[in-house]
């Protein structure tokens, strides 16, 4: 007899996770599965947690977050997209996963449905089940110009009982980001439907084409049911901080107070301090760090072009190439043998559900030097299949 929900139990470990763990038992191994840079916090973030932590601040804070770091964000945010958000519309959480909890926890009963576009991280549909969700995938489609999303595909799965439509923008893994004509079509056909539409946009500074990804904000009004999840962690390398942020629909704001306080009860004080410094002095960083990725993308796609029977396909935005190589069809399998043949580690595509099963995903926010150099050990091990 178990004492577990059937939910928990039926929850599916992580493949990436998988080879992961398998990697940390061989040595030499150069990391690529997991999403964030090789860069360490810049010292000007730490040094202002370091120093709120001087002063003091240790104490609880208000549970969506410091003030200091809501009125920011909400700077931050009419700067990038010329639109005013209220700080009450703005809840800084535990990380972008938390604030996915959160609108799963808000919206969710147990039955209801959730349709996500995929590929995508593993760790949305789960937190989408733990709440209880029936979700359905609709996957993306490849082409050699990139990645495309068939929107009549969405609406005929948000049927009735659907509560969330969730995407990523830029995706992870794809890079893929909706077109604004596309995002419009959605918006009006959640607005029609009282569905929400949760665009996780973490990613909103990692483009190559723009000078920032194309928002929800850019075209949702207040009362819309859109809520946008974002983090600390990629545009300001600061994975290990665990810090994110939310905005949500206008009259929401006791919703997602009394879920903080009932969750995690706010987080911590100092590191706030840092996300602070983050916002409102990082941009010289963020700049630095997008032409890192740059480079990275076109030490990858250079090398990838040049390798026998490997599909990549094209994106503009993440740090992550997504490709295929024809005759494999085990990506679980084929990462794993990368791991202890060429000292690679990279993440197996069927973790990003549908549309990804036979691809792997890269992670090219590293240094040149390793790049390269696991760009050669990965031909070799391709040319040995």
């Amino acid at each position: 007899m178990t004492l577990v929900r059937p939910a928990i139990e039926a929850l599916e470990d992580s493949p990436i996770l998988e080879v992961w763990r398998m990697g940390f038992t061989v040595d030499g191994v150069i990391g690529l599965w997991a999403g964030e840079p090789d860069v360490p916090t810049p010292r000007f973030i730490c040094e202002a947690a370091e120093k709120a932590l001087a002063e003091g601040h240790t104490f609880y804070t208000h549970g969506r977050g410091i003030p200091e770091l809501r009125a920011v964000l909400a700077a931050y945010l009419k700067r990038l997209y010329g639109k005013e958000v209220s700080d009450d519309r703005i809840a800084v959480t535990s990380a972008g996963m938390n604030a996915v909890q959160l609108v799963s926890q808000a919206l969710i009963d147990p039955g209801d449905k959730a349709v996500v576009i995929t590929p995508s991280w593993p760790n949305i549909m789960r937190a989408m089940q733990i709440s209880g969700a029936v979700v359905t995938e609709v996957p993306l489609t490849s082409g050699d110009n990139g990645w495309s999303l068939d929107l009549d595909a969405v609406f005929a799965a948000a049927g009735p009982g659907t509560k969330i439509i969730y995407l990523a923008t830029p995706a992870n893994p794809t890079g893929w980001m909706i077109p604004p004509e596309q995002a419009r079509a959605l918006l009006d056909f959640a607005r029609a439907r009282n569905i929400a539409i949760l665009s996780d946009e973490v990613y909103h500074r990692i483009v190559y084409d723009r000078p920032v990804a194309f928002s929800f904000l850019d075209i949702a009004e207040e009362n819309d049911p859109v809520f946008i999840v974002n983090s600390f962690s990629k545009s300001w390398a600061m994975t290990g901080w665990r810090m994110g942020w939310l905005i949500y629909p206008k009259g929401l704001t006791d919703t997602f107070e009394k879920l903080i306080q009932f969750n995690t009860s706010g987080g911590q004080a100092f590191l706030q301090y840092g996300g602070v410094a983050a916002v409102r002095d990082g941009e010289p960083f963020v700049a630095e760090f997008v032409e890192r990725c740059r480079r990275g993308r076109e030490i990858v796609n250079a090398a990838l072009a040049k390798m026998n029977r490997v599909r990549n396909i094209p994106n503009n935005g993440s740090f992550y190439a997504m490709f295929e190589i024809d005759g494999v069809d085990d990506t679980i399998a084929f990462c794993k043998q990368a791991v202890t043949d060429a000292r690679v580690g990279l993440a197996p595509g069927i973790a990003f559900g549908a549309g990804a099963e036979k691809m792997i995903r890269l992670c090219y926010a590293k240094s040149p030097e390793n790049l390269n150099e696991a760009a050669s050990r990965l031909g070799r091990f391709i040319q040995s299949l």
